[in-house]
């Protein structure tokens, strides 16, 4: 199991005890209205809403889409772009003595 499955099954254990000791009733106003709730249905209902915008938070950004390179046979083909970026590629800046490290 990982650490983070292992979290999440110790943080549902305690928010299951906390909520089966609060099940007492509690007063609520909602602008002129007071309104009975119970302990356990009010903390369910903040619980559910923090997890939902954790989630919309924690979501993994969208990943802009990747140039992909045709590969071709002949430098004909190549447009100025193509080339810039070849040659960006192959470009080396290690001095000798890093190589040497390297290898």
């Amino acid at each position: 199991m990982s650490f983070k499955t292992i979290v999440i099954i110790v943080l549902a254990v305690f928010i299951t005890v906390i909520f089966m000791q609060n099940t007492d009733q509690v007063m609520f106003t909602l602008l002129w209205k007071e309104i009975y709730v119970s302990k356990l249905i009010m903390m369910l209902i903040v619980t559910v809403f923090g997890f939902i915008i954790g989630v919309i938070v924690a979501r993994p950004k969208r990943k802009k889409k990747e140039l992909v390179l045709e590969n071709t046979t002949s430098s004909k083909n190549m447009n100025s772009t193509d080339e810039d970026y070849i040659s960006m590629k192959k470009q080396n800046d290690l001095s000798d003595e890093d190589r040497d490290y390297i290898n």
